[in-house]
C-alpha cells in the first residue's frame, strides 16, 4: 500500500512531538511505502533538520505553519463575495450564530453539501454541516483561486469575523471580543487554515496514496480532510494527546473571547474529522473518552498504545537486585506539571520514617520555565534536607540528587530505573506516561498519581495515590520500601504488563491490521483518462480489486510547483536511523 503520513511539528523533523512513533511505525511497516507531508511549527525546527528516513519514504513534502508569505491571489469581485459567505458562515458557526444565517451560504459551500452531509444512517447535525459547507466551501475556492493565504490574512477577514460575533444570537463571550481579539483569533485561523491553500490534494499528491494517516487531530488532518473530499482518498486519524484538550491546558490566560472562539474551531474541526475518517484510534482509554465526547462514533474508535522498544530495558527487568534498596527514582522532563514541589514534601515526609531513604530526580529541564522551575526544586531541597555528613571533618552531602542522563554514571534512561527499588511519578498533568512505563519494562515497582493514563497503564502493577497530595505519596513510597517481597512481585507483573501491551511489535501489528481493514473496505476508485479526458478502456485491470494493492519500487512522483512557503523535497534513501529512545 501506499501511505500519505500527515504530520504538524513532528515527524520527520528532528525536534518533532509525534517524531519517535511515526519513525517505529514507518520502519516497521517496511513492505509499505509512505508519502510524508509534514507542517513545521517553527523556523528553529526547519534548521534543525529531519531525522535519517528509510528507503520505503518515497516522498517528504512540508509546508511551514510558524509564517505565511502572502500568495499575491488578487480575487475577482465574485470570488470575494464567495469568500466573505464561506468564512462568515464558519464564523457564525463558532459564535454560535443560529441556521437562519446558512441562507447566505455561497453557492460553492451549497455544491459541497452532499459531499459534506452525514452518512448513510447517521442523524444530520445542522452545526456540523454548516461548518463542512464553509470549510469545504474556503476549499475549493483556494483550490479554483491559487490559494486564499492573502484574502485569510486581509482586514475583510477580520471585519467579517466580527459581524458574526456582533450579529443576533452570537454567544455573549463573542460579543465581547475586542478588536485585539479579533485580530488574534483571525491570526490564528489564518494559520490553522494554511493547508487549504496548499497543493497536496491532486492526482500526482495525496490523490495517489492509497490511505491517509493523521498523526494527530487538528490542523493535520486537514490535509487527510481535504484529499477524501477532493479525490475519495480513506482517512484515519490517530491522537494521542487530544487538540481540543490541548487547548484548554495550554491557553489559560487568554482573553475569554479567544478561548472561546478557537476552541470552538477546534471543536468542530476535531468533530469534522471524526465524522470523515474511516477508523479514530487514541492512545489510552483518557484521550478515546475526550474522543467520543468531541463526537468520535463509538463503532469507529480503537485503542492503540504507544510503542516502546523494550530491548534497552530489557538487561535492567532481567536483573531486578541491583537495585540500591533505599533509593527512590524520578525520570522525566522537568517541569511545573511533574510537580516536584510535593514529591519534596513528600520525601521530607519519607526521611522521617525511614532516615536512609535517598532521592534521585533524573531530567533536564523543559526550557526557560523548566529551567527556573529546577532552580527553585534546587532551594527547595536544600532547605529541606540540609547536607548531612559522617563526621565533624567530612563533607556533607543531601539525600536529595538533581542529575541527568549522558555522564558516566547514568548514561542511559534504563541506567536511572536501575539504580532505584522504588520509581515514582508525581504529575499533576500527564498523558500517556511514557516513563512510567520505562520503568515497568525495567521491572520497578512504582508510586504514581492518578492523573491521565497512569491507572489504565498500571492496571494494579503499581500503587496510585492522588495528585498533590504529599502524604499519602510517602505512605506509599514508605509501604513499598519495607516489604522487598512486594516491590519484586509488583515489579515482576509491571514487567510483564508492558511486554505484553507496550512494545513496538505490538503498536505495529495493530496499526497494519487497521491500514489492511480500511483499504479493503473502503478502497480508492481512480478513473484513469487519455490525453484527450477520455477513459481510458481496460485501463484498471482485475487485479486492482483485491483489497489489498502492492506498489512496485518506483522512483519519487514529482512534486507540482505550488506555493512557495510549500517545500517538495525528493527523498535519499538511508541505511540506519539512530533515534534516541526514551523520549519525552
Amino acid at each position: 500500500m501506499r501511505i500519505g503520513l500527515l504530520t504538524e511539528a513532528g515527524y520527520p523533523y528532528v525536534s518533532g512531538d509525534a517524531r519517535l512513533w511515526c519513525d517505529r511505525l514507518v520502519h516497521g511497516l517496511a513492505q509499505h511505502e509512505f508519502d510524508v507531508y509534514a507542517l513545521s511549527r517553527s523556523r528553529h525546527q526547519e534548521d534543525e533538520g529531519w531525522i535519517p528516513l528509510p528507503r520505503n519514504v518515497r516522498r517528504v513534502r512540508t509546508a511551514p505553519l510558524w509564517m505565511g508569505e502572502d500568495d499575491e491571489v488578487a480575487l475577482g469581485r465574485r470570488a470575494r463575495r464567495r469568500f466573505t459567505e464561506c468564512f462568515g458562515e464558519l464564523a457564525a458557526v463558532l459564535c454560535g450564530v443560529p441556521g437562519a444565517s446558512s441562507g447566505s451560504a455561497s453557492d460553492a459551500a451549497r455544491r459541497v453539501s452532499a459531499s459534506a452531509s452525514s452518512a448513510p444512517g447517521e442523524a444530520p447535525t445542522s452545526e456540523a454541516d454548516r461548518f463542512a459547507n464553509a470549510l469545504y466551501g474556503l476549499a475549493e475556492l483556494a483550490r479554483e483561486e491559487g490559494g486564499l493565504t492573502g484574502a485569510l490574512r486581509s482586514e475583510a477577514a477580520v471585519r467579517t469575523l466580527e459581524r458574526a460575533c456582533r450579529a443576533p444570537g452570537a454567544h455573549r463571550t463573542a460579543r465581547e471580543a475586542r478588536v485585539p481579539d479579533l485580530l488574534t483569533v483571525a491570526a490564528h485561523l489564518e494559520s490553522a487554515l494554511r493547508p487549504l491553500s496548499l497543493d497536496w490534494y491532486e492526482h500526482d499528491g495525496l490523490g495517489a496514496v492509497d490511505l491517509c494517516h493523521a498523526a494527530s487531530g487538528g490542523t493535520a488532518a486537514l490535509p487527510g480532510l481535504l484529499a477524501r473530499h477532493f479525490t475519495g482518498v480513506p482517512l484515519m486519524v490517530t491522537e494521542y494527546g487530544v487538540r481540543l484538550r490541548t487547548h484548554y491546558l495550554t491557553a489559560p490566560d487568554a482573553p475569554p473571547a479567544v478561548r472561546s472562539l478557537l476552541a470552538a474551531f477546534q471543536g468542530r474541526l476535531a468533530a469534522e474529522a471524526y465524522r470523515r475518517a474511516e477508523v479514530v484510534t487514541a492512545g489510552n482509554t483518557h484521550a478515546r473518552r475526550w474522543q467520543e465526547r468531541c463526537g468520535a462514533e463509538r463503532e469507529k474508535l480503537r485503542t492503540v498504545y504507544p510503542g516502546m522498544n523494550a530491548r534497552p530495558f530489557a538487561e535492567v527487568g532481567e536483573s531486578p537486585d541491583c537495585a540500591d534498596p533505599d533509593t527512590l527514582v524520578w525520570v522525566g522532563r522537568v517541569e511545573p506539571a511533574k510537580d516536584l514541589v510535593s514529591l519534596l514534601h513528600a520525601f521530607a515526609e519519607v526521611r522521617k520514617q525511614s532516615p536512609g531513604t535517598r532521592l534521585r530526580i533524573v531530567g533536564a529541564p523543559a526550557g526557560p520555565e523548566g529551567a527556573a522551575y529546577l532552580g527553585h526544586c534546587r532551594t527547595l531541597a536544600a532547605q529541606l534536607f540540609p547536607d548531612e555528613a559522617e563526621g565533624p571533618h567530612a563533607a556533607g552531602d543531601n539525600p536529595v540528587s538533581f542529575e541527568e542522563t549522558g555522564g558516566p554514571e547514568l548514561p542511559a534512561a534504563a541506567d536511572a530505573y536501575a539504580s532505584g527499588a522504588v520509581t515514582v511519578l508525581s504529575s499533576v498533568v500527564e498523558g500517556f506516561p511514557v516513563g512510567l512505563v520505562e520503568a515497568m519494562l525495567c521491572g520497578r515497582a512504582t508510586v504514581s498519581t492518578d492523573v491521565g493514563a497512569v491507572v489504565e497503564v498500571i492496571g494494579g502493577t503499581g500503587l496510585v495515590v492522588p495528585p498533590r497530595n504529599p502524604q499519602a505519596l510517602a505512605e506509599a513510597c514508605v509501604a513499598l520500601l519495607r516489604d522487598p517481597e512486594r516491590r519484586a512481585r509488583l515489579g515482576a507483573a509491571a514487567r510483564a504488563r508492558a511486554l505484553e501491551l507496550f512494545t513496538v511489535e505490538q503498536n505495529i501489528e495493530a496499526f497494519h491490521g487497521i491500514y489492511l481493514e480500511i483499504v479493503s473496505r473502503a478502497p480508492v476508485r481512480r478513473n484513469l483518462l487519455d490525453g484527450a479526458g477520455e477513459p481510458l478502456p481496460f485501463a484498471v485491470p482485475a487485479e486492482a480489486h483485491v483489497p489489498v494493492r502492492w506498489t512496485a519500487a518506483s522512483p519519487s512522483l514529482a512534486a507540482r510547483s505550488g506555493p512557495g512557503w510549500a517545500a517538495s523535497r525528493p527523498v535519499r534513501a538511508t541505511t540506519s536511523l539512530p533515534a534516541p529512545e526514551g523520549a519525552r
